[in-house]
């Protein structure tokens, strides 16, 4: 089992065993390979990420579990939460938010539980309403810097259905300047000017059975 964690588009994989696709990943000259747990090889990884020509990291441990807390120590985590909307014509919900086509997600509130941020974010970034909550999909992980902070995001993405019949309102304050519906076949498009981990949260829900 294994998780992403991206730095722009730079991939840290936290993993406990190393499948076929992480070994052709560590074949790249310029990735790193760390089977340490210890805070030094951590910070020496994430050293490693600021240099350009950095293309991947792997961290290696049996106990995955010990090795997220020990790397998330690292970071300010913050927890948020989305829908993959999809309406009675199948297609997918997709936001332009600064230039990249994302999915609506927002930040957990105190007390609040992920699946009540998931609607309500999508409701407000969106102004999509009688939504139906599915299931749970997955999670994704990036992290950014802010007011000089080292910030770690873990998304929770929610599969949720409603009707197309609605008007699409884009939340402006929060940089949103185009809504879309997708159809399945043309989900190519947006998937070309995306992040990495919206890529995984769509193929993991494409490929769920």
């Amino acid at each position: 089992m294994h998780i992403n964690i991206y730095f722009g588009d730079k991939p840290v994989i936290l993993c406990n065993e190393i499948d076929k696709e992480l070994n052709e990943i560590l074949h790249h000259p310029d990735a790193v390979f760390v089977d340490e747990i210890s805070s030094r090889a951590i910070k020496s990884m994430l050293h490693e990420i600021k240099k350009e020509e950095f293309h991947a990291g792997v961290l290696w441990h049996t106990d995955l579990d010990k090795l997220k807390e020990t790397f998330f120590k690292n970071f300010k985590v913050i927890e948020a939460a989305g829908g993959i909307v999809q309406n009675d014509k199948k297609e997918i919900l997709f936001i332009n938010r600064l230039g990249k086509w994302d999915l609506p997600k927002g930040k957990i509130e105190k007390g609040e539980k992920e699946e009540a941020c998931a609607v309500r974010e999508v409701t407000e970034e969106t102004g999509v309403k009688d939504i139906h909550l599915k299931k749970k999909v997955g999670e994704t992980y990036h992290v950014y810097d802010e007011f000089g902070k080292h910030f770690l995001k873990i998304s929770h993405w929610y599969y949720m259905t409603c009707s197309s019949n609605q008007q699409l309102v884009p939340q402006t304050e929060e940089h949103i300047t185009e809504i879309k519906w997708v159809k399945t076949k043309d989900i190519k498009d947006p998937m070309e000017n995306t992040y990495p981990s919206i890529k995984d949260i769509m193929s993991t829900f494409f490929d769920a059975p």
